[in-house]
């Protein structure tokens, strides 16, 4: 157990360095007025990954401490870090939930059903970010910062969500499914423990 565990904070690590490197890396940065910026980009997907991979927990940290750690580098990003931290652990709390504690993936063996489970929660927890990440967004900017192109910007950070959701799902389901048989032969598919309900 204890060594799961400690393969499983490993694992976190890397997934957290990758979603740095993605967030950092590979995006495309949107200025937006006042000196605001919003970006199209690939990491939520790593967040989704470790979820169904790990589960919710260590996903949801991967995600955030990655992605925070990007906002941190970043003179635009950085007021945005604490924000960053709290969706990106939603995020993978949540795929986490439905995906271990709703579908049982690690228990599913026909392709088809699988497919669909993780699937169903990848988006929940991206339809999460999509509604949450722009409102949350809002208000941060308008009360916190004191903003007033909270408004103006609303509606790239939308559009830039619903984006960055659509293409997460995609790359994240492909990858959880392609990389399952290898974890498997190779000893490192870590099945998640349904919780116990009382009698």
């Amino acid at each position: 157990m204890k060594n799961q565990t400690l393969q499983k904070i490993v694992f976190t690590g890397v997934l957290a360095a990758l979603s740095y490197v993605l967030f950092t890396y590979v995006q495309i940065k949107i200025p937006l007025p006042g000196g605001d910026a919003t970006s199209i980009h690939i990491a939520n997907s790593v967040c989704i990954l470790g979820a169904l991979l790990l589960g919710g927990t260590y996903g949801g940290l991967a995600g955030a401490i990655g992605m925070t750690f990007a906002d941190l580098m970043d003179p635009i990003y950085v007021i945005y870090a604490p924000k960053t931290f709290l969706l990106k652990l939603c995020i993978g709390l949540i795929t986490g939930f439905v995906a271990h504690r709703m579908f049982n993936i690690t228990n599913i063996k026909e392709k088809q059903k699988l497919l669909l489970a993780v699937f169903l929660s990848s988006i929940s927890g991206l339809l999460f970010n999509v509604i949450f990440d722009p409102l949350i967004g809002y208000y941060y900017k308008l009360f916190i910062l004191g903003k007033p192109a909270a408004d103006i910007t609303l509606a790239w950070n939308i559009t830039a969500t619903g984006i960055n959701a659509f293409t997460s799902t995609i790359i994240s389901v492909f990858v959880y499914l392609a990389l399952l048989p290898a974890l498997k032969k190779s000893g490192l598919f870590f099945p998640i423990a349904q919780v116990k309900k009382g009698k």
